[in-house]
């Protein structure tokens, strides 16, 4: 009869390995971020990230697989770091409640990764374009939108509509809010709090309307 320990520690090894590489990757992506914004996209050279990292040019091809393959990395990490600050945002006692908070957090994410957010929205590497899959999946990481407005709609806070025509809106103004606030053309968030918030209110239904006047 075969004892089942040393498959036992070979999957304790196997997800210990695995943790390691996942470990390497987020520093690589760090790194990366770190330098896009420090230096600009001349600077993200496998040679030079490996320097920084403290590993070996092979590592990162074997990780990556190409430049670009590490554009598409970070493109996708920093979206899904985006998910993850939006989904720990509280729900609140109400879906319009819930709706409010994700905006500040929204501006939080953009402000704290400004080299993922660079990449994710500004295009700071030239020549790279996401593929459909990527942008697949990064407009997915934002979904929570559509998912509370949906729940806003059913509890009747706002008007009867396509989530996703209001979660565009939303997105719109505070890209717009963010950008400018990122260009030194605003000095804090109090612009971006009122195009957001003037955006749901667009799409508030009589009876919210009604309730928020006398707020």
């Amino acid at each position: 009869m075969t004892s089942s320990a040393p498959l036992g520690l070979q999957g304790a090894y196997l997800i210990g390995e695995r943790a390691g590489q996942d470990e390497l990757r987020g520093r690589l992506l760090d790194v990366a971020s770190r330098l896009l914004v420090a230096v600009g996209p001349e600077s993200l050279s496998m040679r030079r990230i490996a320097s920084e990292a403290g590993c070996s040019t092979t590592v990162i091809y074997t990780m990556f697989g190409s430049k670009e393959g590490l554009a598409e990395a970070l493109y996708l990490e920093g979206f899904e770091r985006f998910r993850r600050r939006l989904d720990a945002v509280p729900r609140r006692r109400n879906a319009l409640d819930h709706l409010t908070a994700l905006g500040p957090a929204y501006r939080e994410a953009a402000l704290a990764e400004p080299g993922y957010y660079s990449l994710m929205f500004e295009k700071t590497i030239p020549g790279f374009v996401p593929s459909e899959r990527a942008r697949t999946l990064a407009r997915a990481a934002l979904n929570i939108f559509d998912r509370v407005i949906a729940d806003c709609i059913s509890a009747g806070y706002l008007i009867p509509t396509q989530p996703r025509k209001i979660a565009d809106a939303l997105w719109a103004a505070a890209q717009g809010a963010i950008s400018l606030e990122r260009a030194g053309h605003l000095r804090d968030g109090h612009t971006y709090e009122g195009v957001t918030r003037a955006v749901i209110y667009r799409y508030l239904t009589d009876k919210s309307l009604e309730s928020a006047t006398r707020v």
